[in-house]
């Protein structure tokens, strides 16, 4: 991958899709790669879209992701590749199902079931209506944000985060206040698109929306308690994740990613999310459960 002298939007995004591809092993065996810039602990929606991209490879090119479910069952360390090994669950006349196990040093990691489907005809509706909020084009990026925040943080992993360029440009609509979080509705509406264009193939195009599905869920489940992710007196981390794809999409052009908790407690936190298309069509929800408490 690029060294950090090299951040191109179009570098990002090459060494995005670098990243999510794999090295085939043999026997529905992959590697997945490392992160070059890591901070220690492999990003959740990395694993998950690594993941999907290994069962994606075992399935006919005719049939589409439809939905995947995932458990983190142990932190992944930025250090080490990621083995994926496939099991080949059904390939039936119109859907096909996988499971994968992801694992470092001998021990799982994350394990995901995919579904896959032939493309179909049948009964549509779609429920609800994208929110009115807006567009990309009167936000500032999360980045310039970050970038702000990085020169008033000692040095660390904090003040590294908020340096790294990233491949994706968020721009969130709600004011965004990572050390000093207000208490406030557990909801949250972010536009997102990556920083440069990605190759024409839908898969890939998933598997993105699938590394980004991981940011933005637990966060909103903090937005009560008026807590950050960042707050060293906070612990979190991923548990589940769910993602069911309803339509086609480039994950290049802008998205609204629409969040909301409903539930926390347990030292736990419940989040969903629906995705849609600058034009209103919703074409990915997602939920996810993960773990928050305090240290």
């Amino acid at each position: 991958m690029a060294s950090q002298s090299a951040h191109t939007p179009e570098q990002l995004v090459a060494d995005l899709v670098l990243l999510l591809d794999l090295e085939p092993k043999g026997g529905d065996r992959f590697i997945g790669r490392r992160h070059p810039d890591g901070t220690g602990r492999v990003f959740g929606g990395q694993a998950i879209a690594q993941a999907l991209g290994a069962a994606r490879r075992t399935v006919d090119e005719d049939r589409e992701t439809h939905s995947l479910h995932a458990y983190f069952l142990r932190p992944g360390n930025d250090d080490l590749p990621i083995e994926y090994r496939v099991k080949r669950d059904l390939d039936g006349r119109s859907f096909s199902n996988r499971r994968v196990v992801a694992s470092q040093d001998g021990k799982p990691i994350l394990n995901l079931t995919a579904s896959f489907q032939i493309p179909a005809g049948g009964p549509s509706h779609s429920s609800p209506q994208m929110p009115d909020v807006p567009g990309p084009g009167e936000l500032v990026s999360d980045d310039d944000v970050r970038h702000e925040i990085a020169k008033v943080l000692p040095e660390g992993l904090l003040r590294q985060l908020a340096e790294r360029p990233s491949p994706i440009d968020f721009r969130s609509v709600e004011p965004r206040d990572w050390m000093h979080p207000e208490v406030r509705e557990p909801i949250s509406h972010v536009w997102f698109r990556t920083v440069a264009s990605l190759p024409e193939e839908a898969a890939v195009h998933r598997a993105v929306l699938a590394y980004i599905s991981d940011f933005q869920l637990l966060a909103t489940a903090l937005h009560p308690h008026g807590k950050s992710i960042f707050d060293p007196k906070m612990k979190s981390a991923s548990l589940d994740h769910a993602i069911w794809f309803h339509g086609d999409f480039r994950a290049d052009e802008w998205m609204l990613y629409v969040t909301e908790s409903p539930w926390t407690g347990q030292a736990r936190g419940f989040g969903r999310g629906q995705i849609f298309t600058h034009d209103g069509r919703l074409v990915a929800s997602v939920a996810q459960e993960g773990m928050v408490r305090h240290t």
